[in-house]
């Protein structure tokens, strides 16, 4: 089993950044999917970006804005968020998709507003 903790979501201004982080309990090996999705009241989860080996792929809405890397070392994953819209609003879910399954973090909420 996986364990997944994000931090470092909060209430930002718009045009304002936060950084998330998402702790792994285990090795995250390099061909291992780790990521990012979010879930808006009333709607669906969708994607962030990914990490994978080194590449990364992102939500076009995202694209420019959000950078996502990886420690491999710390087993953690982060999400640099920038130039924020009050549309970011959501819970933030890490992702792993590897060679022990698939597993989410609990979710960490981060607000947009002024």
């Amino acid at each position: 089993q996986v364990q997944l903790v994000e931090s470092g979501g909060g209430l930002v201004q718009p045009g304002g950044s936060l950084r998330l982080s998402c702790a792994a309990s285990l090795s995250i090996f390099s061909g291992d999917t780790t990521g990012w999705y979010r879930q808006a009241p009333g709607k669906q989860r969708e994607l962030v970006g990914t990490i994978t080996s080194g590449r990364t792929n992102y939500a076009e809405s995202v694209k420019g804005r959000f950078t996502i890397s990886r420690d491999n070392a710390k087993n953690t994953v982060y999400l640099q968020m920038n130039s924020l819209k009050p549309e970011d609003t959501a819970v933030y879910y890490c992702l792993y998709l590897g060679v022990r399954g698939r597993w989410w973090g609990p979710g960490t909420q981060v607000t947009v507003s002024s």
